[in-house]
């Protein structure tokens, strides 16, 4: 910084300087401006740890967001896996009953040939 007051008093800093009125107030000026200015720099140093620590909060909000996401896309991907596993279950379990069901249906129709056989020979063999 540069000021007024700093540029007076260096002359002889050994010395005691007697300050004339208008002197004096632009001293106090300079005083007050560096005060203002040094409760700026600790206000602004308050809202940039304030914003920095809003940022950690928000980064990990996102890392969080980001891993729950990963973990519900995993499951997800287990769910389809069953689905698909049930469905070619599901596909083979038909597969099994319609061949269940011919053969049932065959044993039927040689069951029904075979008594109609035995019928008849017993009809035609008296």
């Amino acid at each position: 910084m540069n000021s007024f007051s700093q540029t007076v008093t260096k002359k002889d800093s050994l010395k005691t300087i007697q300050l004339t009125s208008p002197i004096a107030r632009l001293v106090v000026k300079d005083l007050i401006k560096g005060d203002a200015a040094s409760s700026e720099v600790q206000a602004m140093q308050k809202i940039l740890t304030v914003t920095n620590d809003k940022l950690l909060a928000q980064s990990d909000l996102v890392f969080n967001l980001k891993m729950q996401t990963a973990t519900l896309q995993s499951i997800i991907e287990q769910k389809d896996g069953q689905i698909k596993t049930q469905q070619e279950m599901s596909d083979e379990l038909q597969k099994a009953l319609k061949k269940a069901n011919r053969r049932t249906k065959l044993y039927k129709i040689g069951s029904a040939v075979g008594a109609a056989a035995i019928l008849l020979n017993v009809i035609g063999g008296k």
